[in-house]
């Protein structure tokens, strides 16, 4: 059996400690780095599964690479770990910053968002076998290996947790990068300073090299909000006069003259000039058609626009309003130009906002409703299939008071002919009750908002009154009531078509969506 290498006296456990430490800091900067580009090709590429995917394992497999690479380091360890510290800060500092930039001006953002990945990875690789070589004269093997690795996974279990609660809402994706970034050299300053005297030869070339990072990483940090504004600025046809980066996405508002138009991840949310026509069609039907209005669902509708057609009817009584993000609401109950977009309806006493994801509000939540309106995103990525999957629309049945009726937004039945009618059918397939006994009849419609084009919804219930009975009772700029039994009327090119249901488990809806668009792109 071979000894333990010895335990060097000369060195106090300082060292051990620091090196410890470092590792504990540089594992939560790498996992930083690796969120920060998930997020952003997720953001910049969308399909967020398969950027996530695409991201870890290269991530994953340049660590590899990294660390095959340590073996080649034969000398002067300790100034290889700080050169490393300096240069995985940078590059990962600035990594969110140049991939904006090269989205906003180049067409090659996905190789040099992945070539970063590969950089970032290959540098993060490189630490932990460096310092394990460093300490194993501080301790036995296995107590190093312990040591270290135990500090590479709680670095990475708080930045896991830190990144989106605090890194993300506050700084936003490049500042974030920057921050970490500063904290990666700031590690390599500590190492250098506590073993200044190991590095005596490379001394003269690292000092000024931290010391530059620094003063980068730092006015990057600093600027990061002007720097993200003009290349944003870039990516919007109009003056941006708002943007903020909330804990779920980012929300940029654009004004051209009157027209004031809101972007959820860089996806058009509604304009102001004709964001009238969607919210009557998803409103008024279904206000119409229900045997009572007292008391209302909507599902998504953070800007109060759905609300405000809600008001119309004076018997409304209640209101709930299910958001997930409450930088969406807050910022549509306060800013005095939505206000009087949505003439002040998210303040309305009547209504009651609920900053929570809607199918667990559903699950969660034993009320009735008259009404249900549901005003959620595309289903553009998984996460968002299962609010358009048979058991959602059994947990929206069962929250049906009799007589009660639902109003979804259904994407385009033209640019996504096979999601509309998935979503259509999927509906229609839900059970609830004893024994699955209540199901719903579904009956599509569309209509055209000059900003998207041809736009589908579906009204549903456990009994409807025909079509032609629908009387619009309430003010309205575009719906009539000569008018509405058109919008149930479908073109050859948009009727109806044979389609799979969509289940928590097999989210055929964000499938046939992606299939779709990309048809009508390519």
């Amino acid at each position: 059996m071979s000894a333990s290498p010895p335990i060097d006296t000369e060195r106090p456990p300082s060292g051990r400690i620091i090196f410890v430490s470092a590792i504990f800091a540089a594992a939560a900067c790498g996992i930083v780095y690796e969120l920060i580009a998930g997020t952003l090709s997720s953001y910049l590429l969308g399909d967020s599964i398969t950027q996530f995917s695409l991201i870890i394992g290269l991530f994953l497999t340049a660590m590899g690479v990294g660390s095959f690479l340590s073996r080649f380091i034969t000398r002067d360890l300790i100034a290889w770990f700080v050169l490393g510290q300096v240069a995985v800060g940078l590059v990962g500092g600035f990594a969110a910053l140049i991939g904006f930039a090269a989205f906003a001006y180049t067409d090659l953002c996905q190789p040099i968002l992945y070539g970063l990945v590969v950089v970032v990875g290959s540098l993060v690789g490189l630490e932990i076998p460096l310092v394990v070589r460093i300490l194993r004269n501080l301790s036995t093997l296995r107590g190093t290996l312990a040591n270290v690795l135990s500090a590479d996974y709680l670095g990475a279990l708080a930045a896991s947790v830190v990144f989106p609660f605090a890194l993300l809402p506050r700084f936003g994706l490049v500042g974030a990068g920057m921050l970490a970034g500063l904290v990666n050299v700031l590690v390599g300053g500590a190492v250098l300073w506590r073993f200044r005297g190991d590095v005596r030869r490379m001394s003269g070339v690292l000092a000024p090299s931290i010391v530059l990072a620094i003063v980068a990483l730092g006015a990057g940090l600093g600027f990061s909000h002007r720097i993200v504004g003009r290349l944003e600025g870039a990516l919007y046809q109009d003056e941006i006069v708002y943007t903020k980066q909330s804990q779920y996405q980012l929300i940029v508002i654009t004004r051209w003259r009157n027209d004031l138009r809101l972007y959820l991840n860089r996806h058009l949310q509604f304009a102001a000039i004709d964001e009238y026509r969607y919210h009557e069609a998803l409103v008024l039907p279904a206000m119409e058609a229900a045997a009572r209005r007292q008391r209302v669902l909507i599902l998504g509708g953070g800007d109060g626009l759905a609300a405000r057609q809600v008001f119309k009817y004076r018997d409304v009584e209640r209101v709930d309003l299910v958001d997930l993000d409450p930088a969406v609401t807050d910022l549509f109950q306060t800013a005095p130009m939505l206000t009087n977009l949505n003439k002040n309806s998210l303040n309305d006493p009547r209504l009651h906002i609920h900053n929570t994801d809607a199918f667990r509000f559903l699950q969660d939540s034993t009320d009735l409703y008259d009404v249900v309106l549901i005003d959620l995103p595309d289903p553009s990525r998984a996460e968002l299939g299962k609010l358009y999957s048979r058991t959602f629309y059994g947990l929206v049945g069962r929250h049906l008071a009799e007589g009660g009726v639902m109003t979804c937004q259904s994407t385009s039945p033209f640019r996504s002919r096979s999601a509309f009618w998935c979503i259509a059918h999927t509906a229609a397939a839900a059970q609830w009750g004893p024994e699955g006994s209540l199901q719903m009849e579904v009956r599509p419609y569309h209509t055209l908002v000059p900003t998207f084009g041809t736009w589908g919804f579906i009204l549903a219930g456990v009994r409807l009154p025909p079509t032609t009975d629908l009387k619009i009772s309430v003010p309205s700029d575009y719906i009539t009531t000569a008018f509405l039994p058109g919008l149930f009327v479908f073109p050859p090119d948009m009727s109806d078509i044979e389609t799979p249901i969509s289940d928590l488990d097999d989210p055929k809806v964000v499938e046939l969506y992606e299939y779709g668009y990309h048809k009508i792109l390519d």
